[in-house]
């Protein structure tokens, strides 16, 4: 990823984009952070809000027009908060201590003529920045237009001491002199720039030398002259509009004196379009907070009840949907940042490794996100980086390119003809995970489709490769597509059947000579006789996150749920918003807290059982507790199951041992093959406790690694042995994994007192 690329990603996460008030207000005043304040009794932070933004606060608060509110996102959903009678009650609230501090003096000059809100605020700006300034009014007090306002809304002595203020940032006065006399021009001889508040001074006539149309020409952005050195502003009825044009005024004034654009990067200055989405669905329409004296305005408990209504706009559309995004904080465009940054990390520690690792790349973000911000790409394109670049930890995916190879390996992986045929008008590829979890299903499902489907059936057992390819692991993908196209070649390039959604996503996107099929459609068109729907109860249905974009898919199921005649619910995150179960990407691997914490949120959605029709949505979602029933169930029903929606998740070395016994029956049920010969290491015999087991299927250490390591420490004598217990302890590294097994001699084999793995591997200087 390049700075273009990380800045093009940035550019489409909204979620620091500012509210609507905020990009209408002239000043940029951050409402929402002061409506929060407000409605949290925070007066004095809301004070610093204020001040933040606006100049002279304890004035403009009291005044101010409130063009925000025109624009607030509430009005959409009920009445507009009422900004400005908040702003008005906070400046009423004693203010917290104010410490000023200038910038170093520059050493320049500026002369304000008027003392009105654009004047004062060019001034204070000005001051701020190191300016020495001298104010010019021609009545004998600073803020003359102010003091003409009603002194009930805006005391005198409030105008006193906020224009007090600028005196210890060094603004001078001078009273008395006519600013519109004809030594505008004049006065830049002894001063290095002027600004003419207009708001002061309205209606005046300056003797400035006029253009040949005879008009003096006024920059409404940035408030510059056609004279070099004069700028105005402040002509305009709006209290915050007089403010801004001072504030642009000194903008202005201070690039004119630096010898720098005037213009450059001031798009944004003053009212904006902004970007920020928010969603109104689930906004219910609210009145403003009544008010018992208009005249005075709100009280402190009006107006907090006021500020309560604030949506507190923002996007987080996509964090609202996931947990992962949640999880880690904040939000894509910070995201995009801490991977871009990881990933340009030569030596040192990684800390995005997990953040990028942890996705379920299921597209839901993408989904909701008003500009498509797709974190899933984003994610994988990092771990392809983090493995070609030799930065991908081992312990993050690699028992899960294990499993691939064990599903790509001669003990799960065929290719047949059906029997007694040598052509396929159709090839049946249920997958690695149905077969894991039901091979029993997995024959059924055969046996039907050869019943109904003419020309023949073939079967083709194997991984579709996601794994390597949620790993970024670019090589064992591509071979195992090869490997796929190979036996899909072998048995006519017939069209395959598919029972996973995720093998039908990898074909359609990495494999798209292949013409394929979802087993649903499928048994929609040639539908098998329905058992029993269990308990007769609605079944909530779990759409994989992997059918977000097959709608006729989806159909096919609640057909096939209908002709069982189950009663259905939907989730509020189902079909195109569906969410991952928690295994999809990995994340199961690489993070198996947050993938538990995933399921259990799917899990609660509803409170009614689910139907799913993923083999591992279905196992995950039962390990979290949930009666859960797989859409096979209902028309294939396991031997002596009396409630199919408990039964439990297998664990890892039993998913390899039901891959494995699947291909072996079929082979000798089917094709009268005799199944090959067990590796020595598998007929050592272990006891294990159901505890140890559970411990160790979470650590994903299976049976098999257990009896390699037996099986190498007593054929090379390399244990230690415990004399108090009688047990030995060994160690074996069969792969990047070094495995640590404590066992002692059984009668019929070996007891496993416990075990651990080190996934990692480690170097040489």
């Amino acid at each position: 990823m390049d700075q273009q690329e990380l800045r093009e990603l940035e550019y489409r996460c909204i979620q620091e984009e500012p509210p609507w008030c905020t990009a209408a207000c002239p000043l940029h005043v951050d409402a929402r952070a002061f409506v929060g304040h407000v409605a949290g009794d925070r007066w004095s932070d809301g004070w610093k809000v204020l001040r933040r933004h606006m100049p002279l606060p304890g004035v403009l608060g009291r005044i101010c027009d409130a063009p925000c509110e025109a624009r607030c996102k509430r009005g959409e959903a009920g009445d507009a908060i009422r900004i400005g009678a908040l702003e008005r009650a906070c400046v009423q609230t004693e203010p917290p201590a104010l410490r000023v501090l200038p910038l170093p003096a520059k050493g320049r000059k500026v002369a304000v003529a008027g003392s009105g809100l654009s004047s004062l605020t060019a001034a204070w700006d000005l001051a701020r920045k190191g300016y020495a300034v001298t104010v010019f009014e021609t009545r004998g007090l600073p803020g003359a237009t102010l003091r003409q306002l009603d002194p009930r809304k805006l005391p005198a002595a409030v105008i006193d001491r906020e224009v007090a203020l600028l005196t210890p940032l060094g603004v001078q006065f001078e009273f008395g002199r006519d600013p519109d006399t004809k030594d505008v021009a004049a006065r830049l001889e002894s001063f290095d720039a002027v600004y003419l508040g207009l708001d002061a001074v309205t209606g005046r006539q300056f003797d400035l030398e006029r253009d040949d149309d005879g008009l003096v020409r006024v920059d409404a952005k940035t408030t510059a002259t056609s004279h070099a050195g004069i700028f105005a502003g402040g002509q305009t009825a709006s209290w915050v509009c007089q403010a801004a044009q001072g504030r642009w005024a000194a903008t202005s004034i201070d690039r004119f004196l630096q010898r720098v654009s005037i213009t450059a990067g001031r798009d944004k200055e003053g009212p904006f379009e902004t970007r920020l989405f928010t969603s109104l669905a689930d906004v219910a329409p609210l009145p403003a907070s009544p008010m018992a004296d208009s005249a005075a305005g709100y009280s402190q408990s009006e107006a907090s009840a006021e500020a309560r209504r604030c949506l507190q706009c923002e996007c987080m559309e996509c964090v609202k949907v996931c947990v992962y995004l949640e999880k880690f904080g904040a939000y894509p465009k910070r995201y995009a940042r801490e991977i871009y940054n990881n990933l340009s990390i030569v030596i040192g520690e990684h800390p995005a490794n997990k953040l990028i690792n942890s996705c379920s790349l299921c597209g839901l973000c993408e989904h909701v996100c008003p500009n498509d911000f797709a974190v899933q790409d984003l994610c994988l394109k990092a771990r392809h980086t983090m493995v070609d670049n030799g930065k991908m930890p081992p312990s993050a995916h690699e028992f899960a390119l294990l499993d691939m190879a064990f599903s790509r390996s001669e003990r799960f992986s065929l290719a047949r003809h059906q029997p007694g045929a040598n052509a396929s008008a159709h090839v049946f590829f249920p997958g690695c995970q149905l077969c894991a979890s039901a091979p029993w299903q997995v024959e059924a499902v055969y046996e039907h489709l050869r019943t109904a489907l003419p020309g023949g059936v073939g079967l083709m057992l194997g991984c579709c490769g996601a794994p390597a390819h949620w790993a970024g692991a670019g090589e064992a993908y591509d071979a195992q597509k090869a490997h796929i196209e190979a036996q899909w070649r072998t048995l006519g390039q017939a069209p395959m059947v598919l029972a996973c959604s995720t093998c039908l996503r990898m074909f359609k996107e990495q494999l798209p000579m292949i013409p394929v099929q979802p087993l649903w459609e499928m048994l929609a068109a040639h539908p098998p006789v329905a058992g029993t729907a269990g308990s007769g109860r609605p079944l909530a249905v779990h759409d994989p996150c992997t059918t977000r974009y097959e709608t006729e898919l989806r159909g096919s199921v609640r057909q096939l749920l209908d002709r069982a005649g189950v009663r259905i619910e939907e989730l509020a995150l189902g079909g195109e918003n569906t969410e991952c179960c928690g295994f999809g990407g990995l994340m199961l691997n690489a993070n198996p807290g947050l993938s538990r914490e995933v399921t259990r949120r799917r899990a609660e959605r509803s409170g009614s059982d689910y139907i799913a029709y993923c083999a591992m949505c279905r196992d995950n979602l039962a390990a979290a507790g949930k009666r859960v029933l797989h859409l096979l169930d209902l028309y294939f029903p396991g031997p002596g199951q009396s409630d199919p929606a408990l039964r439990p998740r297998p664990g890892w070395s039993q998913r390899q041992e039901n891959r494995a016994r699947l291909k072996a029956g079929l082979q000798k049920d089917l094709w009268n093959e005799v199944p090959e010969k067990m590796n020595a290491h598998q007929s050592i015999k272990l006891e294990i406790s159901p505890e140890l087991a559970e411990r160790l299927d979470g650590r994903r250490i299976l049976v098999e690694d257990l009896q390699r390591v037996i099986q190498h420490a007593e054929n090379s004598g390399e244990r230690l042995f415990h004399p108090p217990s009688g047990h030995y302890k060994a160690a074996f590294a069969p792969y990047k994994v070094t495995f640590w097994v404590e066992y002692s001699p059984a009668p019929a084999g070996y007891v496993v007192h416990n075990a651990y793995a080190h996934r990692m591997e480690v170097l040489g200087p």
